[in-house]
Parts: C-alpha cells; sequence; structure tokens
C-alpha cells in the first residue's frame, strides 16, 4: 500500500520508546489503526505538536506489517480544552475507549467518526457527563447495542412503569419480569434515555435533569456497557477518581 492519507482522531497516545509515541487513531477512511510516530518525543520534532490524545489530524501513514508509520501530521483541531481539564479528559477518555473497544481494526464506521468529532467538540463547551452520555448510547447504538426502552426485554410487551433495567438482557423490564435485584427504571429516566439518544449534536438545544435521574443514567449505563463489551471500561475508573461521587441534589443542564 506504501504511504496512504487519512482523516483521524488520535483516540490514545503512549510512549512507544526514549524518541517515539505510539497512537490509537480512528479513521474516517480505515477505522481504527495503531502507528508509531518516530521521533514524536523530541521537543523540535514536526510530530510532537500534533500527536496528543484527542486530536482531529489529517495524516500520512506508512502501511507495515505490526502498525503503520506516521510520516507527516497536520492538526485540524487540537481539543486542547479536553486535555486540560480533568472533567473533560475523563468522559474524552471514556469515548475514545468505547470507541476503540466497539470496532474493530481496520473496519471503517465513517458515522461514528462523525459522532465521536461532534462529541469531543461539544463536550468543550456544554454539560461534560450529558454529552458523554449522549455520545455513548449513540455509539453504543451504530455498533448494535442500542438499549431497549419502550418494551419488556423478556416479555415484549410495552413496558411499564414502574419497571427495572436488565443490563445482561438489553434493557428495560417490566416489574412481573423482572429479577427484584435489579436497578430500578423509572419513567424519568427512561424519558431521559430516549432525549440522548435522539440527541442533535449538531443543534442541541437546551434541557436539564435532576441530579438523581442522571446519576441513575450513568449506573445504567456503566452495567450496560460491562455486559455488552464483556468487561469494565478503564476510564469509568477515571472518572470515578476524578469526579469523585455525585450527590443527587439540584439540576444538571
Amino acid at each position: 500500500m506504501g504511504l496512504y492519507k487519512c482523516e483521524a482522531i488520535l483516540l490514545a497516545v503512549r510512549d512507544y520508546d526514549a524518541t517515539s509515541r505510539m497512537v490509537t487513531l480512528f479513521s474516517r477512511e480505515y477505522g481504527k489503526l495503531s502507528a508509531v510516530a518516530y521521533g514524536a518525543r523530541r521537543p523540535r520534532s514536526e510530530l510532537a505538536g500534533c500527536t496528543q490524545a484527542f486530536a482531529h489530524v489529517d495524516l500520512v501513514l506508512a502501511a507495515g506489517k505490526g502498525s503503520e508509520t506516521v510520516k507527516q501530521c497536520a492538526i485540524r483541531q487540537s481539543f486542547r480544552e479536553l486535555r486540560e481539564d480533568l472533567d473533560r479528559m475523563a468522559y474524552a477518555a471514556l469515548l475514545a475507549e468505547l470507541v476503540a473497544e466497539l470496532w474493530p481494526e481496520r473496519e471503517p464506521e465513517p458515522a461514528a467518526f462523525e459522532l465521536l468529532l461532534a462529541a469531543f467538540a461539544l463536550l468543550g463547551s456544554r454539560n461534560v457527563r450529558i454529552t458523554a452520555l449522549a455520545a455513548a448510547l449513540q455509539l453504543l447504538a451504530l455498533a448494535g447495542f442500542r438499549p431497549e426502552c419502550g418494551r419488556c426485554v423478556v416479555c415484549g410487551r410495552p413496558l411499564v412503569f414502574p419497571a427495572r433495567f436488565d443490563a445482561a438482557a438489553g434493557g428495560g423490564a417490566c416489574a412481573g419480569c423482572a429479577e427484584p435485584h435489579l436497578p430500578a427504571f423509572g419513567a424519568e429516566g427512561r424519558d431521559f434515555l430516549v432525549r440522548l439518544l435522539g440527541l442533535d449534536f449538531a443543534a442541541p438545544g437546551s434541557f436539564s435533569v435532576t441530579g438523581a435521574v442522571l446519576m441513575e443514567t450513568e449506573r445504567l449505563l456503566g452495567e450496560f456497557l460491562t455486559w455488552r463489551l464483556d468487561k469494565p471500561l478503564k476510564s469509568l475508573a477515571f472518572i470515578a477518581a476524578v469526579a469523585g461521587d455525585k450527590t443527587a441534589g439540584g439540576r444538571e443542564r
């Protein structure tokens, strides 16, 4: 394949050796790729400034057997604000890790690329928790894992509230079908979930949600992610460490 160009979002960046970096990128044209940016850790390297986590870049890559090599890199959007604020960094890391887990190497998904790009832009200016929740749910839906919130996942009938959320089965379950130990799933939580799944990142509008419903939805998403991916995401622990436990009072906007 030789040299080729692509537009990409850098999902993760780590040290490769004393002078180089390894990047995991999600490209519009080729999907997820791994590439080595030789010399990128040197301060005067042309690659130093643009091989940063969450950056939106244009790349020239050289094909390799194990991983690609970054030959050229130009920044379209740095998303510097996502790296300089711990809350924004934590939630951007969640979305980046989710994309890396949902799509295998070299499987293009332009809709997911556009969604991640729009979410990163919105994380810099809007409520990070609501933005990340909406993006994570929509990424899951694109990958075929949309949570069911209109019908009982056990009996198939229209969901009657109060209900419970069965993450293993894929969504809401009516009280008669659900195991009693499952977390509660109320009508307000369902409405919020539907709103997030339909959120237009180009014109998100404004709305508010109680802290209790927001926390409930975050817990349900965490369980849903663990079941769908068959493992917990490292970024969820990072979010807990940075943000701590949130109280249920007040409203989030």
